[in-house]
């Protein structure tokens, strides 16, 4: 049975990224852009309730299941930055410039200026929620992490985020140099996908 569900996010580049990982569980893939939802406002401190706050902002929205994840760069020298803020991270200094894929890039890269390679050690988080209505009290919840290191100098035209910037080092090159399918299966995004359709499979609630 084909199931609508709407993604709760406005990034582009990993609304294509989710929509890829569900296309063959037979989901009817929607933007919340389609129903005129706005971004929640992400108050939480943690990734996973960032995720509930996205996933029931879109549910009490469209009525529809929604699936939300958060997701971010921690960097071990920068004590876990950007963490949770890493989608705003350019903008966090008061200037009011709007952040972006490449003023992020540019500030990480600033900040660990003076970091020698071995110290670069960082990791992708990201946390899928998956809710049935806006009341629902038993969510979904799954986690995927994808580690690597910061590298001195962007390269690749793949992905988007931080993708130039980090070293997977089971294949010699960033995460924006891999092809699509296999970054989809080995990703912070990819994994915490993976272990959510299973869960479903195990679910008699989303097996009905």
């Amino acid at each position: 049975m084909t199931r609508s569900l709407v993604i709760a996010t406005g990034n582009a580049g990993k609304l294509k990224e989710i929509q890829h990982i569900l296309a063959p569980w037979q989901w009817q893939v929607h933007s919340q852009k389609e129903f005129k939802v706005n971004d929640a406002d992400e108050t939480g401190l943690s990734f996973v309730e960032n995720a509930i706050i996205k996933a029931r902002h879109a549910c009490a929205h469209t009525g529809l299941p929604a699936l939300a994840d958060d997701s971010g760069l921690e960097v071990d020298a920068l004590q876990g930055a950007p963490g949770i803020y890493s989608a705003r991270y350019s903008s966090l200094d008061g200037t009011g410039v709007e952040a972006t894929d490449a003023r992020n890039n540019t500030k990480l890269l600033d900040a660990l200026r003076e970091v020698p390679e071995r110290q670069r050690t960082a990791r992708f988080q990201c946390v899928m929620v998956l809710m049935r209505h806006a009341a629902d009290p038993t969510p979904l919840i799954c986690q995927g992490t994808w580690e690597g290191r910061i590298v001195f100098a962007p390269a690749g035209e793949n992905g988007f985020g931080y993708d130039p910037l980090f070293w997977v080092e089971n294949h010699g090159c960033t995460s924006a140099q891999l092809e699509a399918a296999i970054k989809n299966r080995i990703s912070h995004r990819g994994q915490a996908l993976l272990k959510l359709t299973e869960a479903l499979q195990a679910s008699p609630v989303w097996r009905q």
